[in-house]
């Protein structure tokens, strides 16, 4: 068994050239079909279950295998015949996760995960510090679940930079929450347009403490005369999760216009993002 093991990865090696393949995904694949050598191959959780970083209550030490593979191949199963409806919002992480860590039941993780961060959104969202210091998870766990979020983030930001922003409003949307509706701290972001109302620029102008981020008028408008904007819209959230504008978010607003005018820099709007919805600026009638 060893030897055909042995001949079973030299082959592989040979027909895909182990010289070019990405070392984490060679570790990964060898994992899920040899989870023997999960142990050796993904070292830091190993540690993690070893020394008992991770509390029990949030992640056990490791399941029965019989169970952990029957269980996911159930998963598995529900996920290809039914899609991403068929799974719950703790399954899509469970089974993110086990793809990092094969030999540990990654259900209580998965649940803690989103107990902690307030949702799928909260978990995907998170930085990787944070994400980091969760107990029992390591490198190779935070991976996993950030590079979901940048495929995702790339999928909805694609019809936001190939249509006119004014006509693909609600992709707008779509991509600006999933990227900022969870953020813990405030950040602004200034979307510069040329003539036909293209994005040329996503400019990430400011963070904030968690309930503020400072942004003044002759930045934007200095920065939309270099970059030759013809309009902007203008983008911050509310870690607080309610996308209602403050008095201070109207009165800024308001001194971008002001100042655009005699340039011929247009605002389109100031776009609010939280956990609890988005609110248009122009929609409610404050400009």
């Amino acid at each position: 068994m060893a030897k055909g093991r042995s001949d079973e990865r030299q082959a592989g090696r040979q027909g895909y050239g182990a010289e070019q393949a990405d070392p984490a995904l060679c570790r990964l694949g060898e994992a899920a079909f040899w989870p023997a050598r999960a142990t050796e191959l993904f070292p830091e959780e190993a540690a993690q279950e070893k020394d008992g970083s991770a509390p029990s209550s949030a992640v056990p030490a490791k399941a029965p295998a019989h169970h952990g593979a029957g269980h996911r191949a159930r998963l598995r199963q529900r996920l290809a015949t039914g899609g991403a409806e068929a799974l719950l919002d703790h399954e899509l992480i469970e089974y993110l996760l086990a793809l990092a860590i094969p030999r540990r039941d990654t259900k209580p993780l998965a649940k803690a995960l989103i107990a902690h961060f307030g949702g799928i959104g909260g978990v995907l969202t998170a930085d990787w510090e944070a994400l980091s210091r969760f107990p029992g998870m390591g490198d190779t766990s935070v991976s996993a679940l950030k590079i979901v979020q940048a495929a995702a983030l790339r999928l909805l930001r694609a019809p936001v930079e190939q249509q006119p922003i004014l006509s693909s409003w609600q992709a707008l949307l779509d991509y600006l929450r999933a990227d900022m509706a969870w953020l813990k701290i405030e950040r602004v972001r200034v979307l510069h347009l040329n003539a036909r109302n293209m994005l040329i620029r996503d400019d990430h102008m400011a963070d904030g403490s968690i309930d503020q981020a400072a942004i003044y008028a002759r930045e934007v408008i200095r920065r939309a005369i270099d970059l030759g904007s013809s309009a902007v819209i203008l983008v911050h959230n509310h870690p607080s999760g309610s996308p209602q504008p403050s008095r201070q978010d109207i009165d800024i607003t308001r001194h971008i216009i002001e100042a655009g005018k005699p340039l011929g820099i247009a605002v389109h709007d100031h776009i609010i993002i939280g956990s609890e919805g988005f609110s248009s600026m122009r929609a409610m009638g404050l400009f």
